[in-house]
């Protein structure tokens, strides 16, 4: 009876781990709405209450423990290879990234902002092509993600380049003439809360902190998706639009960037 009992459990524990490590990813991976809803609140909710820490906190530790210090190459390497094999996350991930690259090395910016740190992945992307003397502004909302981003972001080597600032972007982006001495930004990322790239977007027109030719790149704008962004910068006689296709991060559904050209 006993010998039953625990061929059964490990029989329901092996098929548990199977719907969990292969079954469930490979079926969702080619639906935005449904890779979100596994990756982004089941599973990561499951891993923090069994391990008492949260996501970012352990992709911190994949790369210290797998990263070299000072090497923002090695860095970047760890934290894919920890949301490929392990446990996915919510960075720009190693297939936009490589777009993300291309636009930095085209734009050759001196002035950046990033809208949405979280744990510094693409932070590091954009800081380690960042030419001699140039700024790299990242706003990020959420304390815990900020406190996690700085150790990568310091792992990487590049603490010298960035300046994490802490808040909402709504109150931050009015103040940045005045707090940090930015008359305009060549390269804008968006990659925060997708109801706020148009209102964001339209502030920073406000404020005068971008010139004719900043460059504005948009992230996720198919999945989660941000229809009034794309409709706003696609219609605009203000802006050049163009989309570079792609997929949802560390997935295989479709997703892709939207780089738009202020033209004045």
């Amino acid at each position: 009876m006993w010998l039953t009992l625990v061929y059964s459990c490990a029989g329901g524990a092996a098929v548990l781990y199977i719907l969990y490590r292969w079954l469930i990813p490979t079926a969702v991976q080619y639906h935005g709405a449904l890779s979100l809803i596994w990756h982004d609140v089941i599973v990561e909710r499951l891993l923090d209450t069994l391990t008492q820490t949260t996501r970012p906190q352990r992709l911190l530790s994949a790369v210290q423990k797998n990263a070299t210090r000072g090497d923002p190459g090695s860095v970047v390497k760890a934290i894919d290879h920890f949301c490929r094999s392990k446990e996915w996350a919510m960075n720009v991930g190693d297939e936009k990234g490589a777009i993300l690259d291309s636009v930095v090395c085209e734009v050759n910016p001196a002035t950046v902002l990033e809208l949405g740190t979280y744990c510094g992945y693409s932070t590091v992307r954009i800081a380690s092509l960042l030419p001699p003397g140039a700024r790299l502004l990242t706003l990020e909302f959420n304390p815990d993600y900020a406190a996690i981003a700085r150790q990568v972001i310091t792992w990487a080597g590049l603490e010298d380049k960035v300046q994490l600032v802490e808040g909402a972007s709504g109150n931050w982006i009015p103040k940045m003439k005045e707090h940090f001495g930015v008359k305009t930004f060549d390269l804008v990322f968006l990659d925060h809360w997708k109801d706020r790239y148009l209102t964001d977007t339209k502030l920073l027109e406000e404020c005068g902190l971008l010139r004719q030719g900043s460059v504005l790149l948009a992230d996720n704008v198919i999945c989660p998706g941000t229809p009034d962004y794309l409709d706003y910068v696609r219609g605009s006689d203000r802006y050049e639009s163009h989309y570079f296709k792609s997929h949802l991060e560390y997935t295989k559904a479709e997703d892709g960037l939207e780089k738009s050209v202020f033209l004045g």
